[in-house]
């Protein structure tokens, strides 16, 4: 495929210019006169899809086997160094349960706050100071 930009001669015969429409049964000679002035070369190139295969999907099963055995070895040398600190994963759990509370709890309080903000016409950071709450928290 010619890939070189239409001179103004080829696209010009005679007394007329031929820059829009082509001619029937001259498709060849019209796709690249459909962007004769394009500054890229390859204008008409295939299709490259912008989902790139990575080389990890190219893992053999053996080695991703491997991989997964060191990281399982890697997560049990931090579970035995965390519960060498006197950690339990029971109280742990626990901690992870009032985190999600705390946050549900919170969320809830921002959404009241910020109804009774546009009720009053004012901004939460102005309640904020109006309740004594802190802006960091």
């Amino acid at each position: 495929m010619n890939t070189e930009q239409p001179t103004e001669e080829t696209l010009c015969s005679a007394n007329t210019c031929s820059a829009s429409t082509p001619e029937r049964g001259d498709s060849k000679k019209a796709a690249l006169r459909r962007t004769p002035f394009s500054k890229f070369k390859r204008v008409h190139s295939n299709f490259k899809s912008p989902v790139q295969v990575t080389d990890g999907a190219k893992v053999s099963p053996a080695q991703e086997v491997a991989e997964l055995e060191r990281r399982r070895e890697q997560l049990d040398t931090e579970i035995a160094q965390l519960e060498a600190e006197g950690c339990r994963v029971e109280e742990l759990e626990h901690h992870i349960d009032m985190l999600h509370e705390y946050n549900d709890i919170k969320d809830i309080g921002q959404s009241l706050l910020g109804r009774i903000a546009a009720l009053r016409g004012t901004t939460t950071r102005d309640l904020y100071s109006h309740f004594g709450l802190e802006l960091d928290d």
